[in-house]
């Protein structure tokens, strides 16, 4: 029996399918990204870790970077303005065995790109080369870049970036198709990833205006990018990644793979931690179907699995596959 061919390989390494859930901060944790893998996402990128935290020994920094053997290949991606401490974070998280170490260069927001990480290093393509060529020449483990188009509408910096990665030894780019001026707004420019698969021979990953199945195909057949990054339209969502568009899952099935993504948040985080965090991620797995505004605050509020249990039941989601109301503990 021959074994499956991969679908694109990050220098030496495999990767089977084409899509794959985007690091995204608050979102992409060990409990919905291992979700994620098993629903068919082909790589787990951790949330960005800030090397400063990470050479701190911030406990919530390396937290981020847990993972399960499952996931695998592993992707860590780390952000810095400061090329050495970049460099240093890097070797010490390699120690972890992660199976690539990605390089944000795509977060917007003010806090990041407006020091100089994230986005903010796309103003200066020369550097972004010498981040990579410093990585990638001390690294056992493959380097890669996530990046955006530039920084503003008149700044398109990102065939340089493009270039300055591959060039240096970089073995794959992910591409949010928006500048850091646009934010999350106006349409993504799948044309430009089309440009940069065109010019590179190293993989070219798609991210942008992505949200059901059929635009998975569309970016692809747009831009013949190696594989799809899929964000925001994942969460609530993890069947985008058996190319099921949401609409088309029963609302039992609904109720049991949020059953298991509290029962993965819970065993990562503990109950009480966990019920909080998954408050978010109920809203989004219910948002097709959550029309009373009432109950979206009575979601946000819970504390207990048993209030989850019945705001479910309001909400019309059958209690199977759902987690039954614990009985309450006498004195």
């Amino acid at each position: 029996m021959s074994q499956r061919e991969p679908t694109f390989t990050v220098r030496e390494i495999p990767i089977y399918g084409d899509l794959i859930l985007a690091p995204m901060d608050g979102f992409s944790d060990l409990p919905f990204r291992s979700l994620c893998r098993r629903f068919g996402s082909a790589m787990s990128y951790t949330p960005f870790v800030n090397a400063m935290e990470l050479l701190a020994g911030a406990r919530r920094a390396w937290r981020e970077l847990a993972f399960l053997t499952e996931e695998r290949p592993v992707v860590f991606q780390i952000y810095d303005s400061d090329e050495r401490r970049l460099l240093e974070a890097a070797l010490r998280v390699q120690e972890l065995g992660p199976d690539v170490i990605d390089v944000n260069m795509g977060c917007s927001t003010r806090s990041v790109s407006g020091r100089g990480a994230g986005a903010g290093l796309l103003r200066d393509p020369a550097k972004v080369g010498r981040i990579i060529r410093m990585l990638s020449r001390s690294l056992e483990i493959p380097v890669t870049a996530k990046i955006r188009l530039g920084w503003d509408p008149d700044r398109l910096t990102y065939m340089d970036v493009a270039r300055a990665v591959e060039d240096n030894g970089g073995a794959l780019i992910a591409v949010h198709a928006r500048t850091r001026a646009q934010g999350y707004k106006d349409a993504a420019d799948w044309d430009a990833i089309a440009a940069i698969r065109g010019a590179l021979t190293i993989p070219v990953v798609g991210n942008g205006d992505v949200s059901c199945v059929e635009d998975i195909e569309r970016m692809k057949s747009h831009t013949g990018c190696d594989a799809v990054m899929i964000g925001r339209a994942a969460i609530g969502n993890p069947w985008i990644f058996q190319r099921r568009d949401r609409s088309s899952v029963p609302r039992t099935e609904v109720a049991a793979v949020m059953r298991d993504h509290l029962d993965r948040m819970a065993e990562h985080y503990g109950d009480e931690l966990a019920i909080v965090l998954f408050r978010k991620h109920m809203l989004r797995y219910l948002e097709p179907i959550l029309e009373e505004r009432e109950l979206r605050t009575a979601i946000l509020r819970a504390t207990e699995r048993r209030t989850l249990d019945r705001l479910l039941e309001k909400a019309g989601l059958p209690a199977q596959g759902w987690v039954p109301a614990r009985p309450a503990v006498s004195s």
